[in-house]
């Protein structure tokens, strides 16, 4: 535990000193919304919000995915990391939780504002909270593996993209599940198989970062 925490404090440190690459996504993810909800507005038509506010969670995330390793590979800072961290995993873990708390978790919180934005109504915006709280970790965790695969080959977006927005579909289609609550019975499945996504990316997703960094590094 003391790994994970150190991890932890140290990158959101780095975070809260240059915030710039943090919110680029939120940015993003603040700017595609208005301009959805404009052109909804505009048509008189009605998006399906939820599903677009999922939509462009997932895209902010591929975004912020980018950045991840990348600043501690220029560095050097990622090798030390893989040659005296022992054991990875809380070290992973660690930076991961700290990725989500920088990136992900503004989006959480700002979901409800795009909900109103679309829906015209934050009636619902709970069930869309809840499923973004559930679901964003496993997105983040499923594009860390992504950009610790590319992290050597520079600013892979696009590969990045192309090797993690396949795996992280099933993450979006029951996340819109649950914040679309087609009845009890249905929100409750969604849920459940949410959380039981967020589990395995947990459990599996440091061990597969750490394999991934070693082979980029040639460990």
């Amino acid at each position: 535990m003391r790994l994970f925490w150190t991890q932890l404090r140290r990158d959101l440190l780095i975070t809260a000193r240059g915030p710039a690459e943090a919110a680029n996504p939120l940015v993003f993810f603040v700017l595609c919304a208005a301009v959805f909800g404009v052109v909804a507005q505009t048509a008189g038509e009605r998006l399906v919000g939820h599903g677009v506010v999922w939509v462009l969670a997932l895209f902010a995330n591929v975004l912020a995915a980018e950045s991840l390793f990348w600043r501690d590979y220029e560095d050097g800072t990622l090798e030390q990391m893989l040659i005296h961290a022992r054991p990875f995993f809380p070290v992973a873990l660690g930076k991961l939780a700290a990725h989500w708390l920088a990136c992900g978790l503004p989006i959480v919180v700002l979901s409800p504002l795009a909900s109103f934005v679309f829906l015209g109504s934050a009636a619902d915006a709970w069930m869309l909270v809840v499923s973004l709280l559930v679901g964003t970790p496993a997105l983040t965790l499923i594009g860390a593996v992504g950009a610790a695969l590319t992290v050597g080959v520079g600013r892979g977006g696009v590969l990045l993209a192309v090797l993690v927005t396949p795996l992280q579909l099933p993450v979006l289609i029951f996340g819109v599940g649950v914040a679309a609550g087609h009845g009890a019975d249905g929100g409750a499945f969604a849920l459940f198989a949410l959380a039981a996504m967020l589990a395995a990316s947990i459990t599996l997703a440091p061990f597969a970062v750490g394999k991934a960094l070693a082979i980029s590094q040639e460990y």
